[in-house]
């Protein structure tokens, strides 16, 4: 994983450099330059307005007394796409345009949260007989306990939900 972090930031910036290079041989320095900072300006105007809106959103799934972790994944997808148009180049513009539009941030998102669903692996545990982590591990189920460790002493307490959260 370290090697392949510095291949890539040594990677991105001569791609990036031969690409300007490109595009300035094509249509102009003074083009290339231009359209380097107008896409910079208008990149800081797009992550304004996108990182409003994604506040707006994680204050109302606060308020509504949900999780905001939709709103925390696309507030740090425009934080990323933001950081990516105000780094000089067109292919970092690109992506950073992508991240930032909600379009194509929602595709995003879900591909991120796709992958990252498929790396967790779920273990359920407790009292009732359900696998322990190490079996899990090894995808048999582990061993049960005697049936009297299977009562639990406890106390009940009644809890008065009015907003009706709790299952």
């Amino acid at each position: 994983m370290p090697l392949l972090l510095v291949l890539l930031f040594l990677l991105v910036p001569i791609v990036e450099l031969y690409v300007i290079i490109q595009v300035g041989q094509a249509i102009g320095v003074l083009n290339t330059i231009g359209i380097l900072i107008l896409d910079s300006v208008l990149g800081t105007v797009l992550l304004r307005s996108q990182g409003r809106a994604v506040w707006r959103r994680f204050n109302e799934a606060l308020a509504a007394g949900r999780p905001p972790a939709r709103e925390v994944l696309d507030g740090a997808l425009v934080i990323f796409g933001g950081a990516l148009l105000l780094t000089p180049g067109f292919l970092s513009d690109v992506l950073g345009i992508v991240l930032l539009l909600p379009p194509t941030r929602a595709v995003v998102r879900r591909i991120l949260l796709r992958g990252a669903l498929s790396r967790i692996a779920f273990t359920v545990g407790g009292p009732f007989g359900a696998a322990g982590a190490n079996a899990a591990m090894r995808g048999r189920p582990g061993p049960r306990r005697p049936a009297e460790d299977d009562v639990v002493e406890g106390t009940a307490h009644e809890i008065h939900d009015p907003r009706k959260e709790l299952p």
